[in-house]
């Protein structure tokens, strides 16, 4: 038994001696998650159709998996998100898990350092190969040519639409769908008519204490101009005329009143619930919310919500993205039977894939996006580009987590007029420099 597992080995022993029912030959398979805890409501559910949401799917599919798999007895923990700095404790510790839930932007911080094993080749010997992923999803874990993880999904930040503002504001073509800006100009003149027509501002955005916004939103304009985030891996390029022209996009939008202010991320989600805006920017796990209230007879969202990846402003169609992978940490002491059984979940998750997209999040198998049964489902065919589109930061960029909020904080200063827009840029590529020349 490994040194590791001691003491929760001795406990489990223990139980099992005073409930007469030992069980040695079953392999200890420990996962590592974040999604929350929900085991009041799906503790025992097994059908993983009847599952909603993250943490209940993902409680189901690892019901299922153990129920399927009697011989492999799965130990949960469940970390308070992200989880990063627990893992990085075990770890340091040398207790490391078989399996751990990880950002795509976060895993050059592990592999860098030598703590994750390689998967590509394993997978592929169990019938899971890297090709099967879609092009986002396999860039997500992908560095200098290797797989470092399994993905689980890809997201992306997203415009969800009120149609029934949009139809009072006549930004609506004859078949029904949206009209979207195609150019900074295109969309300063519909937000415009549509705070004209309707008294209300076109977009919905959490600013208040949320960096994370303003950082997918720079990204994302940076990227469809072309330009340059990170010349290198520990060099940071953000005085440029691209990203300059980002921030003075959305300087312009809070300058002219076209957006919702000083709101937390909660309150710009009960403000787009309630109507008081047309677009709110944020990411496919709200997609499952947003649908079931448009299915809610008397809500301002009935018979009314849409959802797109982010229109084309300038010259590139490009959105931001991230995504949630599963990784094995390394780790000496891990027998061939538990390393076989992380490898038969990983394959039973990915058979799973479509039941997880389910989640509004992106699926991370090409043949589960051209499969009918997920076009199927409620807007994810109009979301479906974004296998192709959704574009993370080059993948041996560290520390992502740290530099999106410094990235955060910076654009918010330029965009609220605390800061001149070339000042915020200098002060953000100085800070993002000084962590990068420094790991």
């Amino acid at each position: 038994m490994k040194m590791r597992a001691t003491l929760a080995g001795i406990a489990a022993l223990l139980l099992a001696a005073c409930s007469g029912d030992p069980d040695p030959q079953r392999t200890e398979l420990r996962l590592q998650r974040f999604f929350g805890a929900c085991e009041a409501e799906y503790g025992r559910m097994t059908d993983i159709s009847k599952a909603e949401g993250e943490c209940g799917i993902m409680t189901a599919l690892i019901n299922r998996f153990e129920a399927e798999n009697p011989d492999i007895e799965v130990v949960e923990n469940i970390v308070f998100w992200p989880g990063y700095d627990q893992l990085t404790a075990q770890l340091a510790a040398n207790d490391a898990p078989d399996l751990v839930t990880m950002h795509g932007s976060v895993i050059a911080d592990y592999q860098a350092r030598g703590l994750l094993e390689p998967l590509g080749d394993s997978l592929a010997r169990f019938g899971v190969p890297p090709a099967a992923f879609t092009e986002a999803a396999r860039t997500a874990v992908t560095i200098d040519g290797t797989v470092w993880g399994m993905p689980i999904d890809t997201w992306a930040p997203l415009w969800h639409i009120n149609m029934n503002l949009f139809r009072e504001a006549g930004l609506v073509r004859p078949d029904g769908s949206p009209i979207l800006p195609s150019s900074p100009e295109e969309l300063y003149e519909q937000a415009a008519q549509f705070r004209e027509r309707t008294g209300k501002p076109y977009f919905v955005q959490g600013t208040a204490n949320e960096y994370a916004a303003f950082a997918r939103n720079f990204y994302t304009f940076v990227m469809q101009q072309g330009g340059t985030l990170y010349s290198g891996p520990r060099e940071a390029d953000f005085t440029t005329p691209e990203a300059r022209r980002a921030l003075e996009l959305f300087k312009t939008i809070h300058d002219r009143n076209l957006t919702t202010k000083n709101q937390d991320y909660s309150a710009a989600v009960s403000g787009f619930l309630n109507g008081d805006g047309g677009v709110f920017l944020v990411g496919t796990w709200m997609v499952g919310t947003f649908n079931a209230e448009a299915q809610t007879e008397g809500r301002p969202l009935s018979g009314g919500y849409a959802v797109r990846p982010y229109p084309s402003l300038f010259s590139e169609d490009v959105t931001f993205a991230d995504g949630h992978n599963w990784v094995m940490p390394a780790d000496d002491e891990r027998t061939p039977a538990e390393r076989d059984a992380a490898l038969r979940f990983l394959k039973f998750f990915a058979e799973q894939d479509g039941e997880w997209a389910r989640t509004g999040h992106l699926p991370a198998f090409q043949a589960v996006i051209d499969s009918p049964q997920w076009r199927a489902l409620p807007h994810r065919a109009e979301l479906a580009s974004l296998a192709e589109n959704a574009r993370p930061l080059r993948k041996d960029l560290r520390r992502q987590f740290p530099i999106e909020t410094i990235v955060g904080q910076e654009a918010a200063a330029a965009i609220s007029g605390a800061k001149p827009i070339d000042r915020a840029l200098a002060d953000m590529e100085r800070r993002v420099n000084a962590i990068l020349q420094n790991l």
